[in-house]
């Protein structure tokens, strides 16, 4: 599996933080694809002390701090020492709702919770300590499967990207109102 299949694979599957106030958890609704080679990514130049985590071998949390102001959680999608990954942008909440809406910033509303990839990672309390953990193995965060059946998939222009921004590696449930961007990339 590749990583553009990743990110159609993750849709419809349940990200969970086990904190020490209970689980955190939310249906990925939302993905957006870096592979090999992509411009955009964080992988395209190569190795650093910062994206090293990205390098891993797949099912690997990749978090780093964007613009100083939020985490961002991906997974990592390629074999060890091949930089790829997989952008969760937005979850639909599950389990421990009322937390996650005490720690929300500028949002009342379930539906903002874990729209955008700097809210999911708000919503379910995922920082530096997560990166580089597996998230195929048993620990704090990890990726569940769920009997809830996904429809189509739709996909789309990445949101917020200057390189390679015209390519459709954002992949996400048509119609569910968890899902971020403008309406017509919703839909």
């Amino acid at each position: 599996m590749d990583t553009v299949q990743l990110a159609r694979y993750l849709i419809g599957m349940v990200v969970v933080h086990d904190t020490d106030s209970g689980s955190l958890s939310g249906r990925i609704v939302e993905t957006e694809a870096y592979p090999v080679g992509d411009a955009a990514g964080h992988a395209f130049h190569g190795k650093t002390q910062r994206n090293r985590s990205l390098f891993l071998e797949r099912g690997h949390a990749y978090v780093y701090l964007s613009y100083g102001t939020s985490f961002l959680l991906n997974v990592t999608s390629e074999v060890p020492g091949v930089g790829g990954g997989v952008l969760l942008r937005a979850i639909e909440p599950l389990e421990g709702i009322d937390e996650m809406m005490a720690g929300a910033c500028r949002t009342t509303r379930l539906a903002d919770l874990g729209r955008g990839p700097g809210r999911l990672t708000k919503a379910l309390r995922v920082d530096l300590a997560q990166d580089g953990l597996d998230l195929c193995a048993a620990g704090p965060l990890w990726l569940a499967t769920t009997a809830r059946r996904i429809g189509a998939i739709g996909k789309s222009v990445r949101i917020g990207i200057t390189r390679d921004a015209d390519r459709l590696l954002r992949f996400y449930e048509p119609g569910n109102a968890h899902v971020s961007g403008a309406k017509k990339l919703r839909q």
